[in-house]
C-alpha cells in the first residue's frame, strides 16, 4: 500500500533585512570573516578567458533615491556560452571563472563588477539568446528577491532576435535592461540604472 504524501506548504517570504549584509557581505558591516574578501567579491582570475569588462549598476527606489542597503548578485555564462558547474559539464572555465558575483550598494546605490562578456546560451526556444547577465536584487522591504537581466547595447543584432527581450512588447520597456557601452580606462564599461518602481521601472522577471 502506497503512503499518501501531503503537499508541502509554501514557505512564507521574508524581507532582506536587517541582517542581509552580515550574512551575505559581512565586510560591508566591518566584519572581515573571509581573509580574501567576501564570497563573490572577485569574479576574475588571471586565467579567466574572454573580453574583460566593467559592469556597474545604480539601484533606485520608487522616489528616485539610491538604495544604500541593497545586495546585487550576478550570474552569467563564460565566454564560450557555458555555465560553470554541473549545468555545463563541457565548460572549460572552471575554476578560472565561476560566473557569479555579489556586491552591496554603496552610498550612491552603486555596485561594480569586473567580469567578462558572456557568450550566447540557448534560450527557451532552443535558439541562442543574446549575451546577458542575470541580476538578483534584495534589500529591506523587498519580500522576494527581484530577478532581471542586463543586455549589452552593442549586441544590437543578437538583442533583436532574443526570445526573452522580444516577449517585452513595449520597446521602451526593453531599454530598461539594455546597458550602453562606455569606457573605463582600457576596459569596456556597461552601466544600468535599476529602478524598482515608477514610470521607468526596470523589467523584472517572475522566475
Amino acid at each position: 500500500m502506497l503512503n499518501r504524501i501531503a503537499p508541502l506548504k509554501e514557505t512564507p517570504s521574508q524581507t532582506g533585512g536587517p541582517y542581509v549584509h552580515i550574512g551575505l557581505v559581512p565586510s560591508f558591516s566591518e566584519l572581515h570573516v573571509y581573509p580574501e574578501g567576501d564570497l563573490g567579491a572577485t569574479m576574475l582570475t588571471p586565467d579567466t578567458r574572454g573580453e574583460r569588462i566593467v559592469v556597474t549598476a545604480n539601484v533606485y527606489d520608487g522616489s528616485g533615491f539610491p538604495l544604500i542597503d541593497a545586495v546585487v548578485e550576478v550570474w552569467q555564462a563564460d565566454a564560450d556560452g557555458s555555465y560553470a558547474g554541473a549545468m555545463s559539464p563541457n565548460s572549460n572555465s572552471a575554476p578560472a571563472f565561476t560566473g557569479w558575483g555579489r556586491q552591496a550598494t554603496n552610498t550612491a546605490g552603486l555596485v561594480r563588477f569586473e567580469t567578462i562578456k558572456p557568450g550566447r546560451v540557448p534560450g527557451p526556444d532552443g535558439k541562442p539568446m543574446a549575451p546577458h547577465l542575470t541580476l538578483w536584487i534584495v534589500a529591506r522591504g523587498i519580500n522576494t528577491g527581484l530577478h532581471t537581466r542586463l543586455y549589452f547595447a552593442d549586441e544590437a543584432e543578437a538583442n533583436a532576435a532574443d526570445h526573452v527581450l522580444n516577449r517585452i512588447m513595449d520597446p521602451r520597456r526593453r531599454q530598461t535592461i539594455i546597458a550602453p557601452r562606455e569606457h573605463e580606462g582600457s576596459m569596456p564599461h556597461y552601466h544600468l540604472n535599476i529602478r524598482l518602481q515608477g514610470d521607468d521601472e526596470t523589467v523584472f522577471f517572475d522566475i
